[in-house]
């Protein structure tokens, strides 16, 4: 599986930002929004990251870099079209896990990720019923001879 992460993965022109600002559907969290136009191409990101979010530019590019890694990793496993993240300033103080753990749960509620299997406290086969009897054993009739 590649992991490299070509120009033709990224959103790049400002046409392309604007279509996808003014189409896309929008998922929020405290720590960024994501905006996603699905499409027939491979999934493609985009990253908006103002000194808003953070002065210093090492800040931003910190952001980018979690983010654009991230992605990098699940690209495969996402429909195709175009994703642009917008960070909002609280992204600047959470650290690398807290920013993809976001970026999941934002890509989960818009759609993009598969829902991951309920968790339960029982094993899988436990609240199921027996299966039913092979008819290749036979089974002894149990005699009351006592």
């Amino acid at each position: 599986m590649s992991t490299a992460f070509p120009r033709s993965a990224r959103v790049r022109a400002s046409a392309d930002y604007a279509r996808v600002f003014e189409q896309a559907r929008r998922t929020s969290d405290p720590l960024m929004s994501l905006h996603w136009l699905p499409g027939d191409g491979p999934a493609r990101l985009g990253l908006a990251v103002s000194r808003k979010v953070d002065t210093r530019a090492v800040g931003r590019n910190r952001i980018k870099r979690q983010l654009r890694e991230h992605f990098r990793r699940l690209r495969t496993t996402l429909p195709g079209g175009d994703y642009v993240v917008v960070a909002r300033p609280p992204a600047a103080k959470a650290d690398s896990g807290l920013l993809r753990a976001t970026f999941e749960r934002v890509l989960l509620r818009a759609g993009a990720l598969p829902a991951p299997a309920p968790g339960g406290t029982m094993p899988p086969g436990l609240n199921s019923p027996a299966p039913p009897p092979t008819p290749s054993s036979p089974t002894k009739p149990v005699s009351d001879a006592g």
